[in-house]
């Protein structure tokens, strides 16, 4: 099996190298330093790894879903004696905080366990009237595509239903977090899942992509990262008419009504917004606030930003990391530099740190003029933008004024207020005076440039499935 040092890939149930010994290198976020490597798939590895899936589809097809189960619950168990371990490996590779990574792994845990506790009613036939039912049938091979900001989680949340539903999975992992996917799928081998029904490959994203969809042995597409890729993603999904399931980019809205609880409002949103350095499509991004509350929330909320501890991520004095790689460092000093050029003032943060590693400070802009990028495009990083209002229905339209439309959130405790937010905000996930994680009970999508399809709960075991209508056959018993 892979160590800290080196992961490999795993096809049809062996730990190897890539056919060609390349490897690629992982950089420790925190020193900018090369600490491991990562094998890296060639074109014939991903032809086995095909093959693989396919030989073992029938098989983990038609095995009784609560042995599937059986197989998802005990890799849980697995896994959560590793967390220790695995979470300073995440941490290492990502950048995260130790507490941050642990409780990833924690949600990754239950994640495997919710679909393994549900695999059997899931797949059971469903009565729709006398003499019709709808029975449930995997798809077959899927092709899972993970991000490194959350790879434990998603990876979960892409292997747990697609296994509890019946299909062999092809997972590509980060390469920059590839000791997630490593630990997962040794979970998932040492709770006993078949030869192939798990494979894994790393590599370069774009030729594994174009290779595994211009295969039809893949009939599902599942994929968590932006919206310019799962765009890509979706095209050569279609010349197979591969299912898809797009989880991506957002520019998340936050409401502050004028009879908001500040004393709530303003750790629930900094702690959400700067976990895993703001490197989440869900975290809020732009805040709005009632005129009425505008400078002391600002005030407030600059205060608590300033008080967060940037360091070191195995620290346990640490409240946040750097950033993952040099690519975000860039893109928060163009986003940065746009909107203080067209206007915008920097209340806190706003400059690299100077000190080695992916170093960038919480940031709070104000003053945003509304064609800067900033409003536009997904930070995916520190930076928090604050504008009042002054009636509800600006907020709303502010709020929706972008391509995206994931998540968005709102405090305020009058009913009325509640049901109209509720009903006008354009996101796939709304929350009301608070923020957190999705749970592994709940379905999650998005709208708009967002993506579509469905993770988690029982939509996402019902992603990986063919719905069969039968009708017509006498009693079924």
């Amino acid at each position: 099996m892979s160590d800290a040092r080196s992961n490999e890939l795993f096809i049809n149930g062996k730990w190897r190298a890539g056919g060609s010994r390349a490897t690629l290198p992982v950089i420790n976020p925190a020193t900018e330093k090369v600490f491991a490597s990562v094998a890296s798939a060639t074109v014939s590895d991903l032809d086995e790894a095909l093959a693989s899936a396919e030989r073992s589809r029938k098989a983990w097809s038609s095995r009784p879903a609560k042995e599937r189960a059986e197989i998802l619950v005990a890799a849980a168990r697995i896994l959560a004696t590793k967390i220790e371990a695995a979470a300073r490996d995440l941490s290492a590779e990502q950048g995260k905080t130790i507490a941050e990574a642990t409780g990833e792994y924690t949600r990754a845990v239950e994640t495997l366990e919710w679909n393994g506790r549900h695999a059997e009613e899931l797949s059971a036939s469903i009565p729709m009237a006398p003499n019709r039912m709808i029975v449930p049938e995997p798809l077959g091979v899927v092709a899972a595509f993970t991000p490194w900001n959350y790879p434990a989680v998603l990876i979960a949340r892409k292997l747990a239903p697609a296994l509890a539903a019946g299909c062999p999975v092809i997972l590509k992992g980060a390469e920059e977090t590839p000791s997630v996917a490593v630990h997962i799928v040794e979970s998932l081998r040492q709770a006993g899942v078949p030869d192939g029904v798990v494979n894994l490959v790393f590599g370069v994203p774009v030729h594994i992509s174009r290779h595994l969809l211009s295969s039809p042995i893949v009939k599902v597409l599942t994929f968590t990262g932006s919206t310019a890729v799962g765009k890509q993603l979706a095209m050569l999904a279609a010349n197979n008419l591969q299912r898809c399931i797009l989880e991506l980019g957002g520019h998340s809205p936050v409401i502050v009504c004028e009879d908001a609880d500040l004393a709530k409002a303003i750790p629930a949103i900094s702690e959400y917004k700067f976990e895993c350095a703001g490197q989440s499509c869900n975290a809020p991004s732009r805040i709005f606030v009632a005129r009425s509350r505008y400078e002391e929330f600002l005030s407030r909320m600059t205060e608590a930003v300033r008080k967060i501890r940037i360091g070191l991520p195995d620290d346990a004095a640490t409240d946040m990391g750097p950033m993952a790689n040099a690519r975000r460092i860039e893109a928060m000093q163009r986003l940065t530099k746009d909107a203080v050029e067209r206007g915008a003032r920097i209340e806190t943060g706003g400059a690299r740190l100077d000190r080695p590693g992916f170093y960038w400070p919480p940031t709070i802009l104000t003053g945003v003029p509304k064609e800067a990028r900033v409003l536009h495009e997904e930070p995916f990083g520190p930076i928090l933008t604050v504008a009042p209002f002054d009636a509800l229905e600006e907020a709303i339209e502010e709020a929706n004024a972008t391509e995206y439309g994931l998540a968005a959130y709102f405090f305020t405790d009058a009913a009325d207020t509640q049901r109209k937010l509720t009903n006008s905000l354009s996101a796939g996930a709304v929350s009301v005076n608070y923020l957190k994680g999705v749970s592994a009970d709940a379905p999650y999508g998005g709208v708009k440039q967002s993506g579509y399809g469905y993770e988690g709960g029982e939509q996402g075991v019902r992603s990986f499935q063919i719905l069969k209508m039968v009708s017509g056959l006498g009693s079924f018993g």
